[in-house]
């Protein structure tokens, strides 16, 4: 979507009984019985059904782990052999993804000394925090806190907000979003374009490769693009990881966010104002600011090995098939919230059962095309994106095809449902050759593309495409449009606020009064796309620039000198 914090919850039943023990694995769900009379073409009937089941209140909002899994994966599962596909993971419809569970206690608490006053922050009201240790119990005592802007070390950026300083054992608290983003200043980075250093990801990466003990970041709406319910819901419950071992990368005992009420009781208890921290932290030069405190922390969590799983479907080349274009959408959401009244199920049927009714209904078209593709198709559902886009990091560490031999990906997260527009919407626009297919494809609709209006949200990392695009296979997200043929931009916008209203929440459910119209309109565009990647013999790369180009050409380069060497 354009859209997620990356995290996800899991039903209560889904929790393991006992820390650091696995938990047993849910009965066999058998996926509904299908009643529907599906054609092999693009259509909005069909899509409709595929969305209303996969967000039915059966599907307990696809939570990884839970029953609601079962039943989302053996659909999916159902779909792709009916519509003709054959198992994509050598005899396999699934990929099994090893995850870690961990399950914070909602009791527990942030302990800040300053000076002679000692400061509880609830779970919840005032702060959120984590682990990716892998351990039941994370003890801190006596982290000293210090203030590093926004937790940048970018060389090539002439930016280091943790110069001079050993930062071992220590609490590390930041703003989200990149430097100049508060102070409304285009000359820093890319202006209100947010980087890879703007992502809460890229921060608790970055703080726990400087040997930071914890790191803590100060939520604000807009730096974030998600009020605080959304950081409250999406780290309230299970949290998914790759194991430890999976992870090159070292990991922070604890994570998490500050409240904004929270971060400027700490600031100002510290003699510091909050909102000339924000204009000190986007100033080059800026130096890391003591902040007359101590975190301790007794963390206990739930800690479960699991395995979810990535649904796998090929439709092979006739003529190149050891040569791949993927389409993928993720399948999971946030599951059910048992402790929570009233309607506790929250469906995802925006996001991302249109995703996944979405590349079902390309395949079903592809399979069923006058001329088969010559490059094999493959249609990937993947697992544990609201959980950091793991499902698609395990498949990108485990590729089904080499990623040397996969043309282009095609990613559909989160679709319109609110009528045909005008325009079509690039995330990332500007970033490969892809879209040098989709304008002309495009135009004959009668669409122009364009960049995603808040660049500054930082949507490019925040769906599975983005592992493919940090390898260097050319990623495309596209779809939807904000300027609709009825009602203009002023309709495109209400219709996004309206869906920014059921976001990660119950209420995004389906909906019988949607507009499918434009949502065909985008399929059938993105089938195109992969159409004609999939039956010619081109190589799009990433235009001059990007910085994913780079690991393109390498593995190209590597490519073409095997091939010579044999």
């Amino acid at each position: 979507m354009p859209r997620k914090l990356l995290l996800c919850l899991a039903t209560s039943a889904a929790l393991a009984a006992c820390k650091g023990e696995p938990q047993a694995p849910a009965a066999p769900a058998a996926a509904p019985a299908a009643t529907h009379a599906f054609a092999s073409d693009i259509n909005a009937a069909d899509f409709g059904e595929l969305v209303k089941t996969l967000a039915s209140d059966e599907f307990e909002g696809r939570a990884p782990g839970s029953r609601g899994e079962e039943l989302t994966v053996n659909y999916i599962r159902d779909q792709m052999q009916r519509i003709g596909l054959q198992p994509g993971n050598g005899d396999s419809w699934f990929q099994e993804v090893p995850m870690t569970e961990t399950t914070a206690d909602p009791a527990t608490v942030l302990k800040i000394r300053q000076g002679d006053a000692t400061h509880e922050l609830a779970f919840g009201s005032d702060m959120v925090i984590g682990t990716r240790s892998g351990q039941p119990d994370v003890h801190i005592d006596g982290s000293d806190m210090v203030f590093v802007g926004y937790g940048v070390d970018a060389p090539e950026q002439d930016w280091n907000d943790y110069a001079g300083q050993d930062w071992k054992g220590k609490t590390v608290v930041m703003f989200v979003n990149d430097p100049g983003f508060h102070a409304n200043d285009d000359t820093l980075f890319d202006g209100k374009r947010m980087t890879y250093y703007g992502r809460w990801t890229y921060k608790f990466e970055e703080a726990a490769r400087k040997g930071a003990a914890a790191a803590l970041i100060v939520h604000d709406t807009a730096g974030a693009s998600y009020d605080w319910n959304v950081v409250r819901h999406s780290w309230g419950g299970a949290q998914y990881d790759l194991p430890v071992a999976e992870d090159k990368e070292p990991r922070l005992q604890a994570q998490g966010w500050l409240s904004a009420e929270a971060a400027r009781k700490l600031f100002a208890d510290a003699g510091l104002d909050l909102d000339k921290a924000y204009k000190d932290a986007n100033k080059r030069g800026f130096k890391p600011v003591p902040l007359q405190a101590t975190l301790s922390l007794d963390l206990n969590s739930r800690i479960a090995e699991k395995k979810s799983r990535n649904v796998v479907g090929v439709l092979p080349g006739s003529k190149r098939a050891d040569e791949a274009v993927v389409y993928m959408a993720h399948w999971d959401h946030l599951g059910k919230h048992e402790d929570e009244p009233g309607d506790n199920i929250y469906n995802g049927a925006v996001d991302n059962a249109t995703g996944v009714a979405g590349i079902l209904e390309v395949a079903d078209a592809m399979t069923h095309q006058q001329t088969p593709p010559e490059r094999s198709v493959v249609f990937l559902a993947v697992t544990l994106e609201e959980s950091g886009l793991l499902g698609s990091q395990y498949y990108v560490n485990h590729p089904t095809f080499p990623l040397d031999k996969i043309a282009g990906v095609i990613n559909i997260d989160a679709m319109s449902v609110g009528g045909r527009a005008r325009d079509v919407t690039v995330t990332g626009y500007g970033s490969s050759e892809l879209e040098d297919i989709l304008k002309p494809l495009a135009s004959e609709q009668g669409r122009t593309l364009h960049a995603e209006t808040s660049v500054q949200s930082g949507f490019y990392f925040r769906s599975d495409h983005f592992n493919f695009a940090k390898a260097g296979v050319p990623a495309l997200y596209a779809g939807g449009g904000g300027d609709l043929r009825e009602g203009g931009t002023e309709a495109g916008r209400k219709a996004s606020e309206a869906y920014g209203e059921r976001y990660h929440g119950p209420k995004d459910e389906y909906d019988p009064n949607w507009k499918f119209d434009g949502t065909i309109e985008d399929l059938q565009l993105l089938y195109g796309v992969g159409k004609a990647l999939a039956g010619g013999d081109s190589w799009p790369n990433w235009y001059e620039g990007n910085p994913f180009k780079a690991n393109r050409d390498a593995m190209m380069k590597d490519r073409e000198q095997a091939s010579t060497a044999q």
